[in-house]
């Protein structure tokens, strides 16, 4: 459930907006509610729908005036189980949805006042995993003029290990492209063309199985696509794509012409890991994929963004904690 067009459901427009409308649990549990049920709570029980007994020193808890059964307001959601107050998780969605570079854990853990760092830690990852709709649409629909696909390197250290990559995950991105209005302010900046949607997702190599499995897990059926001369791309007309390979041959004239958006996006996506994050470890790489991808994609309305998350992350279920364990530094 995406809430990006509840009306019903405000959203805080500044920090002061913020503290007026989420000054305590009890306005956050209330505002969670609306956001999962409307204005008429169902119990997930006994499927009876109406008003249901709320207890104010137990926010997080509704009872059902039926068969008396308690549901959690976190059930189900990122935030199961958490015993962390809503109040540092609704913080921790504003934050990251309204900042334009996002915020890291020590950034995080040093605003709200946190003891731990790996509370911080947690509470941002758990919002990664709802940050990707369960029915997340492919792009390429008739909005865009084309999507560009491509791969690239990220992450890892090759000093002293000699040439070639090293330690490196391979991410393949492809992302829309559209034309802007004539005589707009930047109608004449790359021709015109400026980037829709983006999907990105860490990639086990190179191969066509790879690369095109995610393409069409990614784009839909029938889209134009621009892409290298790679052989991993070569089966993408017989897939139902309309598509059209260009060689590069280390060329950035032909790279700027037929394939400037997405490594754009893949410069864009090193610089936040780097100067945000200082690099990301490799178990975590794809969850910080899907926060890019979330910022991205929401860019032209950040503020809605925060509500959006908390309606995604209301379908979504976060990874076990222990999966945290190994690998927490990094971020």
């Amino acid at each position: 459930m995406d809430v990006l067009e509840r009306d019903d459901l405000s959203f805080p427009q500044s920090l002061p907006d913020f503290q007026r409308l989420f000054p305590d649990d009890a306005a956050c549990a209330a505002y969670l509610e609306k956001a999962r049920w409307g204005d008429s709570f169902v119990c997930p029980h006994c499927q009876t729908a109406g008003a249901p007994f709320r207890f104010t020193s137990r926010p997080g808890v509704l009872r059902c005036r039926k068969c008396r059964c308690d549901t959690g307001l976190t059930a189900g959601t990122v935030m199961e189980r958490t015993h962390t107050p809503l109040s540092v998780w609704f913080w921790a969605a504003y934050l990251v949805a309204s900042q334009t570079p996002g915020v890291s854990a020590t950034q995080f853990q040093r605003q709200v006042g946190l003891s731990r760092y790996e509370t911080a830690f947690q509470i941002l990852h758990k919002l990664r995993a709802g940050m990707v709709r369960p029915d997340q649409d492919r792009i390429g629909g008739g909005a865009c003029d084309h999507v560009e696909v491509d791969e690239t390197w990220v992450g890892g250290r090759t000093r002293g290990k000699g040439r070639g990559v090293h330690d490196k995950l391979l991410v393949a991105g492809a992302v829309e492209v559209r034309q802007r209005k004539p005589g707009t302010k930047l109608d004449k900046r790359k021709s015109g063309r400026y980037a829709g949607r983006v999907r990105l997702a860490v990639a086990p190599d190179r191969s066509a199985e790879s690369l095109c499995g995610f393409i069409q897990g990614a784009v839909a059926v029938g889209a134009p696509i621009i892409t290298d001369d790679w052989s991993g791309y070569a089966s993408l007309a017989k897939r139902g794509y309309k598509h059209l390979a260009v060689a590069e041959r280390g060329d950035p004239q032909v790279v700027e012409e037929y394939l400037p958006i997405i490594h754009l996006v893949f410069s864009n996506l090193k610089t936040w890991l780097s100067g945000i994050h200082h690099g990301v470890s490799d178990q975590h790489l794809q969850a910080y994929l899907n926060e890019f991808t979330f910022r991205f994609n929401r860019r032209f309305y950040p503020f809605n963004a925060f509500r959006s998350l908390l309606g995604i992350a209301g379908d979504v279920k976060a990874p076990p904690t222990r999966s945290f364990t190994q690998a927490i530094g990094g971020t």
